[in-house]
């Protein structure tokens, strides 16, 4: 886009300018006098307004760029065009600048009969009520006959009399706060409410509980009966409610361990449900699902029988590597169930997500291909490299030999891994040890066999060994320059000054 002049949208209301908006496109509008005419009408602007030979511009917002822009395709890839290409016959469809766009709009003018019709209507119009208005007013200054001014005074009077007669009835009501007799308000003192609320102590519900408990004839019954003489102590007396208490204290405690068990399960129930919440809330980072797909669980559920909960736990753990002792606390259980969960259900959810890896034909494959491959890539039907996994060094010298990967100097399991030009993973193999190369993992794992004759395999310089292999299957073998690795070292210098200023192992 040249940006060398100023340039402003020509839509009423719109303030998109090349330097209040400079990364807005600005497109030209038509010097055809027709199509010109069109887009100003949409723009609910006079074509007079703008001569036929003045350069105007309409601002990217009143488009639908997609659809309307013939280069969009390479504008949006390399960020500019030299020169905007629109469809043919396209209009302006947007403009949300206009609030007021539901008003109609013409630009033809009303002939000038019309125009002088209406005057006269209006004067008509006016002259009728003007006459009744001075006609009203005779009536009311008509004066009556035979009277003379004493009268005339008198009765002035009186109708001023009358007239504030009528004021005063007509004047409203009005009480003042501070001659407000009969308030409903109450204050916290004198209130009615307070007094008939009760304390706990001295509550109804309690009084009738401890009725059936005290029962006074029967108490005056057994104390006739139990007491021989007057001199019997009090102690006697109240060892009649010994028992009663301790079972009431037993009662108690037993309700408050209950209490603190259905406490305690609760903020499990809770921590648990803030977990599930959490991961349902970002799926993509937790378990690499996305949002709109997350119905993939449910699916899981009804082949598996596996519940919500576990398929979330093994699905994180694979995300995120997370311990099983971090698990273990989201999820409120053990560490050694949280295992447990893991190893017996993963090879169960394998069996449902390994028929989403599938191995797409070329012409789905050219269908989808990005726009920085259709120039010398067109051919391109996979692009294929070897991904290595840490893992525990086994226990057997045999095993330590087979998984040692020179490469990354411990023991590995390697995988070779195919995917699509558009990001789609097509093939991948068995884990083989990370001592085996990549000539002879692609020769025995048994992806030339996937391939079809005149597939184009992109590979790093780790696979130029494999050209005459895929040479043998009418395959040819495609090579992208290296690619210089500058950046990545500028990320371990920076990582290496932060390390610097960190404090000293070694304290003075």
């Amino acid at each position: 886009m040249d940006t060398s002049f100023y340039k402003c949208c020509a839509v009423p209301m719109c303030k998109s300018t090349s330097i209040r908006t400079p990364k807005k496109l600005f497109i030209h509008v038509p010097k055809n006098a027709q199509i010109r005419r069109k887009w100003l009408k949409l723009a609910r602007r006079h074509p007079a307004s703008l001569t036929p030979k003045s350069t105007s511009y309409f601002c990217e917002d009143h488009f639908d760029l997609q659809n309307d822009m013939e280069n969009y395709v390479q504008y949006t890839t390399m960020g500019v065009v030299g020169r905007i290409r629109m469809r043919p016959g396209c209009l302006p469809t947007k403009f949300a600048c206009q609030p007021m766009r539901a008003k109609t709009f013409t630009d033809d003018c009303r002939p000038a009969a019309a125009k002088r019709q209406r005057l006269v209507l209006i004067n008509e119009c006016e002259e009728e009520i003007k006459a009744a208005t001075f006609q009203q007013s005779e009536n009311l200054n008509i004066e009556v006959p035979n009277q003379d001014e004493d009268q005339q005074h008198e009765q002035q009077q009186k109708t001023t009399k009358i007239d504030k007669a009528v004021q005063i009835n007509i004047t409203a009501k009005f009480r003042s706060k501070t001659t407000q007799a009969n308030t409903k308000s109450h204050t916290k003192q004198t209130s009615p409410i307070k007094l008939s609320s009760t304390s706990v102590s001295t509550s109804p519900f309690k009084v009738a509980e401890l009725k059936p408990f005290v029962k006074p004839e029967l108490f005056c019954s057994s104390v006739t009966c139990n007491l021989s003489n007057e001199d019997r102590s009090d102690s006697d007396v109240s060892s009649l409610y010994t028992p009663s208490v301790a079972l009431m204290s037993k009662t108690s405690s037993d309700t408050s361990s209950l209490n603190v068990e259905f406490q305690k399960e609760a903020n499990l129930k809770c921590m648990v449900d803030h977990t599930l919440d959490k991961i349902k809330k970002t799926p993509q980072f937790y378990i690499g699902i996305p949002k709109d797909c997350y119905f993939l669980i449910k699916i899981i559920h009804e082949h598996t029988g596996i519940s919500e909960s576990k398929i979330l736990l093994c699905l994180k753990k694979i995300r995120l590597d997370s311990k099983f002792s971090e698990l273990s606390d989201e999820f409120e259980i053990s560490i050694s169930y949280a295992c447990k969960i893991f190893t017996e259900n993963v090879s169960k959810i394998a069996e449902v997500m390994r028929p989403f890896i599938v191995n797409l034909d070329k012409a789905s494959i050219k269908r989808c291909l990005p726009i920085a491959y259709r120039k010398n890539y067109y051919n391109v039907t996979c692009i294929i490299d070897c991904l290595e996994i840490e893992i525990q060094k086994p226990g057997k010298a045999l095993h330590q030999a087979l998984t040692w990967s020179e490469y990354k100097k411990t023991n590995t399991i390697k995988y070779l891994i195919s995917s699509t030009p558009n990001g789609l993973v097509n093939y991948i193999s068995q884990g083989y040890g990370g001592r085996i190369s990549d000539v002879c993992l692609v020769e025995n794992c048994g992806f030339l066999n996937s391939l079809p004759i005149g597939a184009h395999v992109m590979a790093d310089r780790g696979f130029k060994h494999i050209e005459t292999l895929l040479l043998g299957i009418q395959c040819k073998l495609i090579r992208p320059p290296s690619i210089v690795s500058g950046r990545l070292d500028d990320v371990i210098a920076i990582a290496c000054g932060l390390i610097n200023l960190q404090n000293s192992l070694i304290n003075k």
